[in-house]
């Protein structure tokens, strides 16, 4: 998600202990540095649901009541 959605900062700060720029700065560093590959950017909630619903292997994360698909397994961070 964008820099300033507030799940991506919620999960970010809460989950991560970091700003949402300081992970995307993370990212970019190691994809300009050629050692990574940035992860898929999504627009929304429905979007992220659909795309680790559709990819085998995705890990995303999403406000507990967007999570209507049981095609996904929930994971719970605490």
């Amino acid at each position: 998600m964008s820099d300033d959605a507030s799940l991506h900062q919620k999960f970010c700060k809460e989950k991560l202990n970091i700003f949402s720029y300081q992970l995307r700065l993370a990212w970019d560093r190691l994809v300009f540095s050629g050692t990574g590959q940035a992860p898929i950017k999504v627009n929304s909630s429905e979007e992220m649901l659909a795309k680790v619903a559709n990819t085998p292997g995705a890990i995303g994360y999403l406000w507990k009541a967007d999570i209507n698909n049981d095609r996904v397994d929930v994971l719970q961070i605490q």
